[in-house]
């Protein structure tokens, strides 16, 4: 039992297996230690999670202007901040067996995108937006292991989200910057890159999604 000013504020219980567990105070201390485990977490389970890596690579292959690509970054962040929300909060939460093949089709599906589209309408915003969804319940099963604070529970779900935001930074600037800059030299090479990137992420996607769908339906 955890008490804080005599009231109780969590309690724990433990089995000789259980792992550690962290109780966030409902104090400006307890806040600073929200935002030292949460902010590092997010970020590294985008920059350790190839297929949410992917998907990001796939949707800013193509190019664009600062303007585009920050809308593809932002409806992103709208799409899986919700979900997040939605299932850390125990609101809605689809089961990991659904989740999971949904996230390595999405990274097809943009894959395919950057082969079909010519010169017609750009969709990438509108498939970070959806397909943002789906990733956002993907990092809620992460976030759920950290186990959410009671007393701190808005303040975990922002530092989580800041954290995610820096990591999907870190991946599409340098890549962004890389590509603007060879589009610039040569148009022929960036349209190689993106094709043969478009390719690799589109093979990447569907072995994920077939190794997804037989691991779950053998589990």
């Amino acid at each position: 039992n955890i008490y804080e000013d005599d009231a109780l504020a969590q309690q724990f219980l433990f089995a000789a297996d259980t792992p550690a567990r962290t109780h966030y105070a409902g104090t400006a201390a307890g806040v600073f230690a929200v935002f030292s485990t949460f902010v590092p977490s997010g970020a590294h389970h985008v920059l350790i999670g190839p297929d949410h890596i992917l998907f990001l690579i796939g949707l800013i292959l193509l190019g664009g202007g600062l303007r585009r690509l920050a809308l593809i970054v932002t409806a992103f962040t709208i799409g899986h901040s919700v979900t997040l929300a939605l299932a850390a909060l125990s609101i809605f939460a689809p089961p990991a067996w659904l989740i999971e093949p949904l996230i390595a089709l999405s990274i097809v599906i943009v894959g395919l995108d950057n082969l079909m589209r010519g010169k017609g309408r750009d969709w990438r915003p509108l498939f970070a937006l959806v397909f943002g969804l789906v990733h956002g319940f993907g990092f809620a099963f992460v976030l759920r292991e950290f186990g959410l604070p009671d007393a701190n529970l808005g303040w975990s779900l922002f530092a989580f989200n800041i954290g995610v935001e820096l990591g999907q930074l870190a991946i599409v600037v340098p890549l962004a910057l890389i590509l603007a800059a060879i589009r610039r030299r040569s148009k022929a090479v960036a349209n190689r890159i993106a094709l043969l990137g478009s390719l690799a992420v589109i093979a990447a996607g569907a072995y994920w999604f077939v190794d997804r769908v037989l691991s779950m339906g053998s589990g």
